[in-house]
């Protein structure tokens, strides 16, 4: 990914005190002196944002110590617990025999690397964080290419790996492989490589623009098999109704997204960890199914999850009109 110029490196024009002799130019080293500072001005100016990445989230992905205090941060945090229950549950029921028989290992292991192969059993972890998910399905064997944007994040994804590999005592324990990518911008997967993918905490929900947001959900069912599993969580925008003052935020949205083309109604900014202008969209169960539908993905399941997280809402008349904090969302590819 391009980063953003290092003004660092400018050079500084001559002090009264610098002892160097001035030197004279000729004409045409001006002339080049001058074309390279005009480029690196273009250079400059053209210099964006990855796509979906709006302005807090980027001072998030920048910030190491976010990464090195995340794992404490968010321990005690209910939907850790139950995201994992609910993930052991989606890829414990996978069956054995949809699984690749061959193995491409053998070089590999050899020089102690592992190989990207569509031929093994390979899981998108998508917005990989710190690596909770992946160290999860590692354990129930899967191999994880662990996707995130942030460096710091994939820095304490692989000492976890080791972590895991050193301490596990399974045969069956998968590979981890980070990748630093921006998830709006996944081209460099090829198609029907992985045979399945999570997308977990809300992450979905941190790219800014929906075209960006089905972007990775259409990506996602590129690259994974058909009849392949996706497990997605999403915040609810409607669960602020259950906060106080939340009528009046969701108003505030909704005006907002009418009047400005930069705004989309369930579009929040709010401070996190130092951080002003986190920003995260929430969604409502009908934009979330549109946005699955249109990307190519069959729903199979769609959990209601309590305000807290802590547990799904069970399917009842009673519990109908009952407000969901988010949702857990059972995906799979069209089979042919």
């Amino acid at each position: 990914m391009k980063q953003p110029p290092n003004h660092s490196t400018d050079l500084e024009p001559p002090t009264m005190t610098d002892p160097r002799p001035e030197k004279i130019t000729s004409p045409a080293e001006s002339s080049h002196h001058d074309r390279r500072e005009s480029s690196a001005r273009i250079e400059q100016s053209q210099w964006r944002r990855p796509a979906g990445v709006a302005p807090g989230t980027w001072r998030y992905v920048q910030q190491g110590s976010i990464a090195n205090h995340y794992d404490a941060f968010v321990a005690e945090t209910p939907l850790c617990a139950l995201d994992q229950t609910i993930l052991r549950q989606v890829f414990e029921s996978i069956d054995s025999s949809q699984q690749p028989a061959e193995s491409t290992e053998g070089e590999a292991e050899r020089t102690g690397q592992k190989v990207f192969s569509d031929r093994e059993n390979w899981v998108l972890d998508l917005g990989c964080g710190t690596g909770r998910a992946a160290t999860e399905l590692s354990q129930l064997g899967r191999n994880v290419l662990a996707i995130d944007l942030s460096q710091s994040m994939l820095n304490h994804v692989v000492e976890r790996a080791k972590r895991t590999q050193a301490e596990s005592t399974s045969q069956r324990t998968g590979s981890i492989v980070p990748l630093r990518a921006n998830l709006v911008q996944l081209d460099c997967l090829a198609d029907n490589s992985a045979a399945s993918a999570v997308c977990l905490f809300s992450t979905l929900g941190m790219i800014q623009g929906r075209e960006n947001r089905r972007a990775v959900l259409r990506h996602t069912s590129r690259i994974v098999r058909p009849g392949g599993k996706f497990l997605l969580h999403v915040h609810n925008r409607y669960a602020s109704l259950a906060q106080s003052g939340g009528k009046r935020l969701l108003a505030k949205s909704l005006l907002k997204s009418i009047v400005s083309r930069e705004h989309e109604f369930g579009d929040a900014t709010y401070a996190y960890r130092g951080l002003p202008d986190m920003f995260l969209h929430r969604y409502s169960r009908r934009e979330l199914i549109a946005d699955l539908k249109n990307s190519g993905w069959q729903i199979n399941h769609i959990h209601r999850l309590t305000l807290d997280g802590s547990t799904t809402i069970e399917e009842s008349a009673a519990n109908k009109l009952r407000i969901a904090g988010g949702y857990l969302l059972e995906a799979q590819t069209p089979q042919p």
